[in-house]
């Protein structure tokens, strides 16, 4: 499944980026993921809550940067197991900043699987949206 979408921010590319790689400060614009912990300065862990259909679940997710090319992109893979569920899912994230005037135009893209009992449930109704 892949979400994506845009917007813009009335700020410096250079300004939106340092937010954006702050994840402190990033995981405040991200709905559902708390309890952030830094490994390592490109590796984190978390807790993730979704709602797939009508179930709620939670994740214990891992985030790995893989890629920064600052001030414009940053890609991340991102890893995790439900709580409560056999399954597995699996995302790539790719954010893009573009410099519109004095503007930012910030552009997302998550492609994610799910995998296991937890695919086998929610996959289904993803794909149906």
């Amino acid at each position: 499944m892949n979400v994506s979408g845009e917007f813009t921010v009335n700020a410096p590319r250079e300004r939106v980026f340092e937010t954006i790689r702050d994840p402190r400060r990033f995981v405040s614009f991200v709905d559902g993921v708390h309890d952030l912990k830094e490994l390592y300065p490109t590796h984190y862990e978390a807790m993730f809550e979704t709602k797939i259909a009508y179930p709620r679940f939670n994740f214990g997710i891992t985030v790995e940067v893989i890629r920064i090319e600052a001030p414009g992109e940053i890609e991340a893979k991102i890893e995790g197991v439900p709580l409560g569920i056999v399954g597995r899912l699996v995302a790539k994230s790719t954010t893009k900043l573009t410099d519109v005037g004095g503007a930012t135009t910030v552009s997302y893209s998550v492609d994610s699987t799910l995998a296991g009992k937890l695919g086998i449930i929610g996959q289904p109704v993803l794909r149906a949206k």
